[in-house]
Formats: C-alpha cells, sequence, structure tokens
C-alpha cells in the first residue's frame, strides 16, 4: 500500500468514525421538562419540534464545559454544519463562526430577542463582548431560513441568544484560568437569589489577556454584566446593563500561502509577485506560520460597546402574554493603522515643494472611527388557547445612526494638514421595521401545521465621503414579504417527521454598496433564499438520529469574490442564481451508565450556476474575464463533522474526545484547485472535574487541550489576482494554532 492510499484510507476511516462519537449537545438539545418564566421573551423567536425546522439548543450547563476563555463560535464548534475560525490562532480576539457555508454577515444574531448584527455591514464582533457566554443560560442555533426574527436576515442560519435566567439562591463565584500564548481569563460572579419572593441582581466582571499564537495579535478584553429583576407569579420586569471593551492587535492580513503550508517554492512565487528582497524574504520566512504583517507597535482596534435592555412579560388574561422590551447600544472606537507611501490626493492634501523637490506621498498614522447609536423595542404577543390554536404576534422597531470618520494623527510630512486631520467622514442612517404573526394549529393528536408571516422594510440612507474620498450617498428603502410553512407529524412514541418551506429577503450591507462605489460597479441587489427542509427524527431514552435535508434555492445571492478590501474585509458581487443543498445527520448512543457516543454529519453541495471572473489589468491589456459554470461557493465545504466521546468513569469526572472534520474550502467561486484550504481534522480534549466541600458548593477543574496531535491546518483565507505583464495569483490564509491548552479553576460559594 502506497503513502497516498493509506492517508486516503485513514482520513475516510476517520470521518466515519465520527459518527460514533459524542455530541453532547445534541443529546442535551430538546429535553427540557419545564421553561423558566424568563424564557418566554425569547420563545418567540425560537424554534420548536413544531415548526418543522433544523436547529440545536445548548443549555448553560454544556456551555460551562468549555468556557475557559475562548470567544462563543469556539464554544459552538461541534454544533451541526458549523466551522469557525480565529484571525489570531487560539479562539480569542477576532473569531468567526459559518453555518452552512455562510458567513456571519449571513447569520442572524439576537440577544434576548434583540438584534446583535451590526445594523451597516451585518456583520457580527464576538469581541466586543467577551466571555459573554459566562452570563448566557441558552444558546439556539437555527440552520436556514429558521423562524421570523428580529434584524438582519437569515441566510445560513440564526444564533438566539438567551441571559434571562433566573437565579432563585444566592452565590458568589470566582473564575479564573490559564493557558497557551500567555492566555488569562479571570471573572467574579454574584447573585443575591430572589429577595421576598420577588427580587433579583446579579453582577458579573471578566477580563482576558492573550497573546495570541499569531505574532503580536494580542488581545486586551475587559466587559461587565449587571442585571437586576423584579418577578412576580406570572409577570417580571428586568434591567440589563452589560459592556465591552477590546484592545485588539491586528492580524486580518493573514499569511502567504506558501508560509502556512511550509512550502518554499510557493512561497518564492508569493516573494517573486510581491518583488521581496532577499533579507525582507528570509526574514518573513523565519517568522512561519506566526508571522504578522503589522509590525507597527499600535496597530489595534481600540472599541468599546455598551448595552441596555428592559425587558419585560405580562400576563394578560387566561390566555394572553405581553412581552415588550426597550434597548440602547452605544458603540465607539477606532483602528489604527501605519500606512507607508500614502499619496497626499487620497487624503485631500496638498503636494509638498522643497526646495526643487516635489513631495506627493508620506509614511502616516491614521485612525478611522465609529461612533454610532443603535436603539428601539421589540415585543411578542403570545396566545396559548385551550383548544388546537397557539401563536404569536411580534415584531421590531430599531434604528441605527452612525458617524464613520477618519483622522491622520501623525505625518512624516505633514502638507496642509491640521491635528487630527480628517480625511474623510460619512453617516449612516438605518432604520428597520418588522411585523410578524406565527400560528401553531394541532389538526389531530399526533399531527400539527405552522404559518409564519413576517413583513419587514428597511431604510439605509448614507451621505459622505468614504476612504480614498469616493462619495458615498445613497437613500435605499427595501420591502421583504417573508413567509413559512411548517408541518410536523408524530409517527408513534419513538418516530416523528418533519417539512418546512421558508422564504428569506436580505438587502445589500454597507460594505457591499461602498465597494461598489470604489469600483465603479453596479449597485447591489437585494438578495432572496427559498429555503425546503425536511426530516425524521428518532428519540428514545439512551438513543437519539435525526436527519435532516435541504434545498436553499438563492436568486442575486451575495457570494464573495475571494478578495478583500483596504480594510481586511471580504468583497461580495450578486450572482442570479445559486443553491445549496445537503443533509445533516445528528446521532446519540448512551452506552451503560458512563459512556455517551453522539455525532454529526453534513453532506452539501453548493454551486453557483454561472459566475463571472473579472481579473482586474495594471498594464496596457484588458481586464480578463472569465465566466464558470455550475461552480463551488466559496467557503461551503462539502464535508463538516463532529462529535464528542464522553466517559465519566465516576460522577463527579468527564473526559471528552472532541474530533472535527471539516473538508476542502475554495477561496473563491472559480473551483480553482490552486485557490483553497485543505481538508482538515483535529482533535480536542477536555476534562471536567467538580466537587462540593463544606466550605464550598462547587469546585470545578477544567482542562482543555486544543488540537490534541499538533495539526498544522487553517481555517480561513482569501485570494486575489491581477495582471501586471502576466497574471499574478496570491492567495492567503489564517493558520490556527498547534496543541494548546486551557486550564481553569471554578470556586462557587
Amino acid at each position: 500500500m502506497n503513502n497516498k492510499t493509506f492517508t486516503f484510507k485513514l482520513k475516510a476511516a476517520l470521518v466515519l468514525s465520527l459518527l460514533f462519537s459524542s455530541n453532547l449537545v445534541f443529546a442535551q438539545a430538546d429535553t427540557l421538562s419545564s421553561v423558566d418564566l424568563s424564557e418566554v421573551v425569547v420563545n418567540a423567536t425560537r424554534a420548536t419540534e413544531k415548526t418543522g425546522m433544523a436547529f440545536t439548543t445548548v443549555q448553560k450547563k454544556e456551555l460551562e464545559k468549555q468556557n475557559l476563555g475562548q470567544d462563543i463560535p469556539f464554544l459552538l464548534n461541534q454544533l451541526p454544519s458549523v466551522v469557525v475560525t480565529s484571525d489570531a490562532g487560539a479562539g480569542v480576539g477576532y473569531t468567526g463562526i459559518r453555518i452552512r457555508g455562510s458567513d456571519a454577515t449571513r447569520v442572524n444574531v439576537t440577544l434576548n430577542g434583540i438584534p446583535y448584527n451590526d445594523s451597516e455591514s451585518q456583520g457580527v464582533f464576538w469581541v466586543n463582548m467577551p466571555d459573554f457566554a459566562s452570563s448566557v443560560n441558552s444558546i439556539q442555533v437555527q440552520r436556514g431560513v429558521g423562524t421570523s426574527t428580529n434584524g438582519a436576515g437569515a441566510f445560513g442560519g440564526s444564533v438566539n441568544i438567551n441571559t434571562l435566567q433566573l437565579n432563585r439562591e444566592a452565590f458568589a463565584e470566582v473564575n479564573t484560568s490559564f493557558g497557551s500564548f500567555n492566555t488569562q481569563k479571570f471573572n467574579a460572579m454574584t447573585s443575591t437569589g430572589l429577595i421576598n419572593d420577588h427580587f433579583v441582581l446579579d453582577a458579573r466582571i471578566s477580563k482576558i489577556t492573550s497573546d495570541g499564537y499569531v505574532d503580536r495579535a494580542s488581545s486586551d478584553l475587559t466587559s461587565f454584566y449587571l442585571s437586576g429583576g423584579y418577578y412576580g407569579k406570572q409577570n417580571f420586569v428586568r434591567l440589563n446593563v452589560f459592556g465591552g471593551k477590546e484592545k485588539t492587535y491586528q492580524s486580518w492580513y493573514g499569511v502567504p500561502e506558501g508560509l502556512a503550508l511550509g512550502d518554499r517554492e510557493k512561497f518564492d512565487v508569493f516573494v517573486a509577485n510581491n518583488w521581496l528582497d532577499e533579507q525582507t524574504a528570509n526574514s518573513i520566512w523565519d517568522a512561519g506560520r506566526t508571522y504578522n504583517f503589522y509590525s507597527y507597535e499600535n496597530e489595534v482596534d481600540n472599541y468599546a460597546q455598551d448595552h441596555i435592555q428592559l425587558i419585560s412579560s405580562f400576563k394578560l388574561g387566561a390566555n394572553w402574554r405581553f412581552n415588550p422590551t426597550l434597548h440602547y447600544t452605544y458603540g465607539r472606537g477606532y483602528y489604527e493603522q501605519f500606512k507607508d507611501g500614502e499619496d497626499f490626493a487620497d487624503y485631500g492634501l496638498e503636494n509638498l515643494t522643497i526646495g526643487s523637490e516635489t513631495v506627493e506621498s508620506t509614511d502616516l498614522i491614521r485612525r478611522k472611527w465609529l461612533d454610532n447609536h443603535f436603539y428601539g423595542a421589540v415585543w411578542s404577543l403570545d396566545y396559548e388557547g385551550d383548544g388546537r390554536l397557539s401563536g404569536t404576534f411580534g415584531g421590531g422597531w430599531n434604528t441605527y445612526d452612525g458617524d464613520h470618520f477618519g483622522e491622520i494623527i501623525w505625518a512624516k510630512f505633514a502638507s496642509n494638514s491640521d491635528i487630527r486631520e480628517r480625511w474623510y467622514e460619512n453617516v449612516g442612517v438605518k432604520k428597520d421595521f418588522n411585523i410578524y404573526g406565527k400560528g401553531f394549529y394541532q389538526l389531530n393528536a399526533n399531527w400539527n401545521v405552522f404559518a409564519d408571516l413576517q413583513y419587514r422594510t428597511v431604510g439605509l440612507e448614507i451621505n459622505g465621503t468614504a476612504d480614498a474620498l469616493q462619495s458615498v450617498v445613497t437613500d435605499d428603502q427595501y420591502n421583504f414579504f417573508n413567509p413559512k410553512l411548517g408541518t410536523n407529524l408524530v409517527i408513534d412514541e419513538y418516530n416523528s417527521a418533519y417539512a418546512s418551506f421558508a422564504v428569506g429577503n436580505k438587502e445589500p450591507s454597507r460594505q457591499d454598496i461602498v465597494d461598489a462605489t470604489s469600483n465603479d460597479g453596479a449597485a447591489p441587489r437585494p438578495e432572496t433564499l427559498f429555503d425546503f427542509e425536511a426530516g425524521y427524527r428518532f428519540i428514545k431514552e439512551k438513543t437519539q438520529i435525526q436527519l435532516n435535508a435541504y434545498w436553499m434555492d438563492y436568486k442575486d445571492q451575495l457570494v464573495l469574490t475571494g478578495a478583500i478590501n483596504n480594510v481586511g474585509e471580504a468583497i461580495r458581487v450578486n450572482v442570479p442564481e445559486s443553491y445549496r443543498a445537503g443533509i445533516e445527520l445528528q446521532a446519540a448512543q448512551k452506552v451503560g451508565q458512563k459512556v455517551l457516543l453522539t455525532a454529526n454529519l453534513t453532506l452539501s453541495q453548493n454551486k453557483i450556476k454561472s459566475f463571472t471572473e473579472v481579473v482586474p489589468s495594471y498594464d496596457d491589456n484588458p481586464n480578463e474575464v472569465n465566466t464558470f459554470e455550475n461552480s463551488d461557493i466559496a467557503f461551503s465545504p462539502i464535508v463538516i463533522a463532529g462529535g464528542i466521546l464522553s466517559f465519566k468513569p465516576v460522577e463527579t469526572l468527564e473526559l471528552a474526545l472532541m474530533p472535527k472534520y471539516v473538508g476542502k474550502q475554495y477561496l473563491d467561486n472559480t473551483s480553482n484547485e490552486d485557490r483553497v484550504i485543505g481538508a482538515y481534522f483535529v482533535n480536542d480534549l477536555r476534562a471536567n472535574l467538580n466537587f462540593k466541600t463544606k466550605w464550598a458548593k462547587n469546585i470545578g477543574l477544567s482542562l482543555l487541550v486544543n488540537n490534541l496531535f499538533n495539526t498544522q491546518y487553517s481555517s480561513n483565507g482569501y485570494t486575489y489576482s491581477y495582471l501586471y505583464y502576466g497574471k499574478i495569483t496570491d492567495n492567503f490564509l489564517y493558520p490556527q494554532a498547534g496543541t494548546n491548552f486551557l486550564a481553569a479553576l471554578r470556586l462557587r460559594f
């Protein structure tokens, strides 16, 4: 047997073995016996077994096992169809999550039913709420369009986060962890418990620091959470005030592909493409996979975000409940960059004449600022009839008001600039209103139907100039109708089946508009998704199986080109026809009293019927135009598999092996084998020991070993091509850390 055959067979065996490994998330997902009063607020936007949609709910108990300092995406890594990534390589700082190949701009995230996606970019910046998982009661991840929700449209999935747990007993808790790359976490939490059967106050402060796997990719993160509530027998009012501040050294540039792979031949091509001298090339090569392009000492992202939520729920008669919520978010901060050889003209400055020489450019340090306010209201009115009908009527009204501006804080040659010269400034205002009605009707004891109708209107106005002084003026209005229908059939005590059809519509992001403007492209069009889901569930005491099939048919989907703009954000273009189709398998098996085996496997095809690539020319030749038929959508692996093999030798100790396999991902939509992220198979090991003493309610010791077998892999990247007396293509990857660990101590009193 040759090495290639052996490697192929080994990988195949490892993938198949995932079907017999454990995923505690799935095993725990749908077994709640009661719903806390606080849960009624998020129920309006959550899926149930009756909605005919694919989802997984993760409870606090499962999150705590792995919450040692990494961001929320890494706590959800083992869920079906999920791929996570970290710019710094170790799960702290800038992290991301993709669901069914869809990135954060297409995944709707809500906190207690309140939109969290940035209104303009539609992205989710988990770094702005460090250690938020420590205040989370549950997270539901819906795949596909899902149920009607507030905020940005869900085109790959939605993440519904609930913090509204009611702590009936007082406690104080301290958590501390440390690990590789000088990663440290400390938090202190406390609750008064329920005072006089009505009042409760909860609080948390957190601090996380890490040097990162990548050179200088450090994170300095702080956060707080304060929540007070009044609870009656059927009603409650709760005020949440929380926030985070992050200072993160930038590592957006990635690593040249040859360097990430340790391939000197590919690296030398990059050196030649970029005209690097021998000394610079050797310096980069010696840095290896942890190379960071940025070397300026304060090349940082410095941002703070504070949230206020006033959440309430009132029982209205025997069958009705009203859940109104008011919210406000204030975000402000900048990222700082050193730029060499910048043209004065790009900053609206005059050239300098020094003696007989005209100076047209300068080295400078600049800051790009965001100062924004997001406020509004969301609400739901629930009806629970005595007969066959139940439902929810709800909606939201939200406004975003954001200032964008750039400042020059230092320049080698100042030209005619002032201190903190503003070279661009624009204001974006976005108003988002939606209203929906959801109804369940029980046709008989075993069969129900579900309908969900949503109307959403979005107004986006941008006025001013963006970077490079391009004018950005737009005043767009979008009106969307998003119907959803589903059914669920209980076949017998153990078996059930479901099906659903949903329509989702989504407006372009601010960055789509800005990128189109700066590249003289056509204005981006809104997107439409038709999502068909069907599934089967078998649930018994020791065995669970769920099979879900989906067909997601897109019109005018905005897909990644593989290129990035000058601030590291991916550039997208509309394609008329595309689809995602696949099957998702989840299985769980309890073996005796000590072993739990579960797994998930996604097999999919993700295609664009016709994609046109435009390769820009920087010489005397015209742009190159290539058309690809039935090409693969970027960052959409055919195979995703995950699981956990859990073993409890004694009641207080749990050991878990957590494998994850992600298939090959294309960096753009051309299906070019020279532009890929290689498939990877990574195993993590987790140990949790919990016991009580006379002086502590709980003492917890945790150990997390990531990438147990030191696999060299990358989970994200980008590519760009251009013509300059020949075709030049450069690929960049984001290497993830080799074997690394986190260890934690938990004391609860």
